[in-house]
């Protein structure tokens, strides 16, 4: 293991709110990028009073999605705060937005705008539909990408309406991630080029992204893929059964060779011969799944589990997150991280993603009080005197 981080040397600038942008920021200050995040002043960004709440005033989604940020507060729609953007923007490499489209450009601070300061700048920009496109001015939030996107459609039984596919911020997450990809390849590309650029990302279309064949399935034979409840199309048995104790399991028959394993288990090897080819068995779809079904509802989950395992056949438990905190393979792994706040006391939080060997990432600390490190950044950074700090902050811009 080096004593270096991956991104460290690299400075973002977090201007977002919610969860899209600041998850994006959140990323590559895990790996050593010195974020600092900058919000309104008086206000903060929404995502502190968003979920849980704690007893030091700020959320757990606050605490645990803005961690080894640098916290300061700057109002952008002020000229002195336009003009400390830029002083900012002046030595940084990235900056992260997710305001409605034209809102920067109305305070006076597009790209067009900040490039001139910094052409090594780039852009983060994350928006419900984009820069361009008729929908471009339209609000947006997780739940919309999710249905824009073609999610939500998907979620759910046939006879019923669509459901949250799990979490209504997925899209926020997921655009986040591309974000924080997109960062990293426009870091590499100015290094061949010299120039920032513009990273510009929907939130519905990472969703779009990764819906498998959907797109493809269209337009080639003009399929329109329905809600099919916890199955999943162009495969079976592939779905969530019922266990003796009340549980559930998760069993992933994907090719002909896992069935027949899955019939031996079951005691049941004329299954094999009956339902031998994957087109067969989509044709049976029904009575398939009611079978499986019916054989792990005689079992408890985790000898299910154990049988399946030894037979190879691909299992899993449908956790909930109690569970998920007792499981072994979670400790083993980290998943989990433990740490003690000096404002919120004892926190358990998601661990970081991806693993790195000689270079990993590390969380220094979490979510900060608002202002925490106003006099850090701006007579630190910027060298402004405690007279200017104290007229800007009579002035309501800091």
């Amino acid at each position: 293991m080096l004593d270096v981080q991956a991104l460290q040397g690299t400075k973002v600038l977090d201007i977002a709110t919610f969860l899209a942008g600041p998850f994006c920021a959140t990323q590559l200050g895990e790996f050593g990028a010195d974020v600092i995040k900058i919000e309104l002043p008086g206000v903060g960004d929404a995502t502190r009073r968003f979920g849980t709440m704690t007893h030091c005033g700020d959320s757990l989604p606050w605490l645990s999605e803005s961690r080894n940020k640098r916290c300061i507060t700057l109002d952008l729609r002020k000229p002195d705060g336009a003009a400390l953007l830029k002083r900012l923007v002046a030595d940084s490499d990235v900056l992260v937005e997710n305001f409605q489209t034209g809102t920067l450009e109305k305070w006076g601070l597009g790209y067009d705008v900040l490039s001139a300061v910094n052409p090594r700048l780039i852009m983060v920009r994350i928006t419900g539909y984009g820069q361009t496109g008729p929908y471009k001015d339209r609000p947006g939030f997780g739940r919309i990408g999710n249905a824009f996107g073609g999610l939500s459609f998907l979620a759910g039984y046939p006879d019923r309406a669509p459901v949250t596919p799990g979490s209504a911020t997925i899209p926020d997450y997921m655009a986040g991630l591309y974000g924080a990809l997109g960062t990293l390849l426009a870091l590499q590309a100015r290094e061949k080029t010299g120039k920032g650029q513009v990273v510009d990302i929907g939130l519905y279309e990472p969703i779009f992204r990764i819906l498998d064949e959907l797109a493809p399935a269209f337009a080639y034979k003009n399929y329109v893929r329905q809600r099919m409840g916890p199955g999943t199309v162009n495969v079976v048995p592939h779905s969530h059964y019922p266990t003796k104790d009340g549980r559930w399991i998760a069993i992933a028959c994907t090719n002909d060779k896992i069935f027949a394993r899955l019939a031996d288990a079951m005691n049941r090897p004329d299954l094999a011969r009956d339902w031998q080819t994957l087109a067969v068995r989509e044709e049976n779809r029904t009575l398939v799944d009611e079978t499986v079904a019916a054989w792990t509802a005689t079992m408890d989950r985790a000898a299910l589990m154990a049988l399946c395992e030894k037979m190879q056949v691909p299992c899993g438990p449908v956790y909930s997150i109690d569970e998920i905190f007792e499981d072994p393979h979670y400790a083993a792994r980290e998943n989990i991280l433990r740490v003690t706040d000096p404002r919120a006391g004892d926190l358990a939080l998601p661990n970081l993603v991806p693993r790195l060997s000689d270079t990993p990432g590390k969380v220094d600390w979490v979510g900060q009080s608002l202002g925490a490190h106003n006099e850090e950044i701006y007579q630190g950074r910027l060298g402004l005197s405690d007279t200017e700090l104290n007229r800007l902050r009579s002035l309501g811009v800091i």
